[in-house]
C-alpha cells in the first residue's frame, strides 16, 4: 500500500510539474470562449500596473507576458507545422531549463528581436535538423501574405508530453509581435506561476477580483486549459484507491485464517483454560494479543521493506517507463511520512477490528469436549 501510494503521489505530481513548467500555472487573457490549446489568442493591452499588483500577492513567484503563432519550418526536404510561442526578456527560463536536453535558452536583444529558436526534439528528428543550424521558418501575416525569416537553433527540448512535442516552438514574443503588426504593448496574454499548485485555484479568483482587473479578461488555472491530461491524473485516484482496497481485502483474509488456525491450534488449550475457570474474554484477549503482534511485525517489516525500495527507486530510477505513452521517463516517488502513519494506524485499528471475529469461536468451545479434542 505504501508503495502504491508513493509511486501513484509522484506519478502526478511529476507529470503536473511538466505541465506547469511548461505553461504556468494560472493563465490571464482575453475571454474567448472553447479556446483551444493550440489557438492564437486574441491579443490584449500589456497592464504594468496589474501586474506589479499581481507580483505583490505573496503566493506569486512569476508572471510574463506571451503569445503564440502559427508558423511553418522548411527544410530542403521537409516540412513541419509549429506554434511558435514567444517570450519576453521578463521571462526566466529557470521553470523551462528542465526540458532542454541540448543547447541553451533564448538570449534576448535590446532594441530588436532575438533571431534564435529553440524546437523540440521530436521536431528535430522530423527535419533532421541540429543544434545551431539555422532554419528557413514560414508565417501568414494579418494581411494574407506569407513572411519568411531565418532563426537559429539554440536549444533542443523535450518535455515527453507529446501534444506540446509536437506542436510548440519557444521564440521571441517581439517577433510575434512584428509579425502581427502589434504594438510593443500588446501581447497574447499573462503566465503566472506559482510557489504552491494548489492555490491556482484561490489565487486565480483573487486576480479576477481585483479592481483593476478588466472585465473581458479572465484568469484561468491552468488545470482547465489543458483538461485531458488532468483528468487522466485524476483517473489514477481510482485505480490506486481499487488497488490498496484490493490489498486491505487480501490482508486481512490472511489474518483472519491464521487466527482462525491459531485457535484451532490451541482448542486443548482453551479447554484446560476454561476448566480452570477462565472465562471468554480473557481467553479471546490471549489470542487477540498475539494477533495484534502478528499485524505489528508485518507492519513495521512491511514498511521498512517498502522504504527501502522507494529509496532505492529515487537513487537509481531501475524502473523505467515508455515517456511517450506516461510521460516520464521513470517512476516517480513522492514520499510522504503522513500517510506512512495513515496507512500504518488504519491497518493497525482496522486489523484489530477484524480479528475480533474469529475469537468468537472460543465462547463455542466447550471444556470437555476440547480437553478431548485431538
Amino acid at each position: 500500500m505504501i508503495i502504491a501510494l508513493a509511486f501513484a503521489n509522484g506519478f502526478q505530481s511529476e507529470v503536473s510539474k511538466k505541465v506547469f513548467s511548461f505553461m504556468g500555472h494560472i493563465r490571464i487573457m482575453e475571454r474567448q470562449p472553447m479556446k483551444a490549446l493550440i489557438a492564437e489568442e486574441t491579443p490584449l493591452i500589456e497592464n504594468d500596473t496589474l501586474v506589479a499588483d499581481i507580483r505583490k500577492n505573496p503566493a506569486v513567484q512569476q508572471i510574463h507576458p506571451y503569445a503564440t503563432k502559427y508558423g511553418i519550418l522548411k527544410t530542403k526536404d521537409e516540412i513541419e507545422g509549429v506554434l511558435v510561442k514567444g517570450y519576453d526578456s521578463t521571462y526566466q527560463f529557470d521553470f523551462f531549463k528542465r526540458f532542454i536536453r541540448q543547447g541553451r535558452p533564448l538570449q534576448f536583444v535590446p532594441g530588436t528581436y532575438s533571431r534564435e529558436i529553440m524546437i523540440s526534439e521530436y521536431t528535430a528528428k522530423q527535419l533532421g535538423l541540429r543544434l545551431n543550424d539555422r532554419i528557413m521558418i514560414y508565417f501568414i501575416r494579418p494581411d494574407g501574405q506569407p513572411r519568411p525569416d531565418k532563426l537559429t537553433i539554440v536549444g533542443i527540448y523535450k518535455t515527453g508530453i507529446e501534444e506540446y512535442d509536437k506542436t510548440f516552438a519557444i521564440g521571441d514574443l517581439r517577433l510575434i509581435q512584428r509579425l502581427n503588426d502589434w504594438d510593443p504593448m500588446q501581447a497574447g496574454g499573462y503566465e503566472v506561476f506559482l510557489r504552491d499548485y494548489k492555490q491556482a485555484d484561490q489565487v486565480a479568483e483573487a486576480i479576477f477580483d481585483m479592481d483593476k482587473f478588466p472585465l473581458s479578461w479572465e484568469a484561468v488555472n491552468v488545470r482547465d486549459v489543458s483538461p485531458n491530461i488532468f483528468d487522466w491524473l485524476n483517473m489514477q485516484d481510482v485505480t490506486r484507491n481499487v488497488l490498496i482496497g484490493i490489498m486491505i481485502f487480501v490482508a486481512l483474509i490472511n489474518l483472519v485464517s491464521c487466527l482462525i488456525i491459531l485457535v484451532l491450534e490451541r482448542v486443548r488449550m482453551i479447554g484446560v483454560l476454561k476448566a480452570l475457570g477462565a472465562n471468554n474474554w480473557t481467553i479471546q484477549n490471549i489470542f487477540l494479543r498475539h494477533a495484534i503482534i502478528i499485524t505489528l511485525t508485518g507492519i513495521i517489516a512491511g514498511t521498512l521493506l517498502a522504504l527501502g525500495l522507494l529509496w532505492l527507486q529515487k537513487k537509481t530510477g531501475f524502473i523505467k517507463l515508455q515517456e511517450e505513452a506516461y510521460y516520464i521517463r521513470e517512476a516517480a516517488v513522492q514520499i510522504s511520512a503522513l500517510e506512512i502513519c495513515t496507512i500504518a494506524g488504519c491497518t493497525l485499528l482496522i486489523s484489530a477490528l477484524v480479528l475480533m471475529i474469529p475469537t468468537l469461536l472460543v465462547r463455542k468451545i466447550q471444556p470437555v469436549r476440547a480437553i478431548r479434542f485431538q
